[in-house]
């Protein structure tokens, strides 16, 4: 959870590009980061894959006016609204983008390219129908900021009886990795999203560094099967409280424009 889901990053910049704060190079420059192309392929009225700033363009012309996130994981359909054949694709790449004011899904499929020594990421989203409806299990900003709260709290107090240590590379690594992404503020969101999302997916990040922590640190104290399956009943439900909190705050501005 330290680094933003590729739905996230298209999301939350497709929404800026929608509201006209950031020009479409900008947008698609955002949303491809590191990697070295994104394709989208099945959009209709295309016989092939076309670039992002194209799709973009043409799904506008389509009358999407938003971008919601999905963040499925097998008994959790977090942000989901069918049909069967979009939540499958969905659930094994656990995100996909869900577009608003027209039926249609983004499902991104990561693929590396390129000679030994030399390899590349090249993203190809898969454009398919979707059912028309509420997404699944969404909390609003209230409720994710104050569930955010609980169970970082909760985590907190189970994880230090539990005696899960705080130190270590991977410890060390993780608190900077938080820490970089900490400093780069306001822009985790991109522009045209209101304060609070932006405070809730900050909160849902530190979240997120407790769960990498207490994950990938060893198991600390915990030495006996009760203590380590007490810490996982512990981090299971943070886990999926953190993710809903992610999406909240990346569907924020589409449900102020629903609003």
């Amino acid at each position: 959870m330290l680094s933003e889901p590729r739905s996230g990053l298209l999301a939350a910049w497709g929404n800026a590009l929608l509201a006209g704060l950031v020009s479409p190079d900008d947008a698609a420059l955002a949303i491809v980061g590191e990697d070295a192309v994104h394709r989208v392929e099945g959009l209709p009225g295309e016989a092939g894959p076309v670039g992002l700033t194209l799709a973009l363009g043409r799904l506008r012309g389509f009358g999407v006016t938003g971008f919601r996130v999905a963040l499925p994981v097998p008994g959790h359909p977090l942000g989901l609204s069918g049909p069967a054949e979009f939540n499958a694709r969905a659930l094994e790449a656990e995100e996909a983008v869900v577009t608003y004011g027209a039926p249609y899904g983004l499902v991104p499929e990561v693929r590396e390219a390129g000679p030994a020594g030399d390899r590349h990421v090249e993203v190809a989203w898969h454009c398919l129908d979707v059912r028309e409806a509420p997404p699944a299990d969404v909390p609003s900003l209230g409720e994710a900021e104050r569930e955010l709260a609980e169970a970082l709290r909760d985590a907190t107090a189970v994880l230090s009886r539990l005696d899960v240590a705080g130190s270590g590379p991977v410890a060390e690594a993780a608190v900077d990795a938080y820490r970089a992404r900490a400093e780069r503020g306001r822009e985790v969101l991109a522009p045209g999203y209101p304060p609070r999302a932006v405070r809730v997916l900050e909160l849902a990040q530190r979240v997120g560094l407790l769960v990498s922590v207490a994950y990938e640190n060893g198991p600390g104290g915990a030495v006996s099967a009760s203590e380590m399956a007490a810490r996982g009943d512990a981090l299971r439900p943070v886990e999926r409280v953190a993710r809903r909190a992610q999406v909240a705050a990346y569907n924020a501005y589409v449900e102020e424009r629903a609003r």
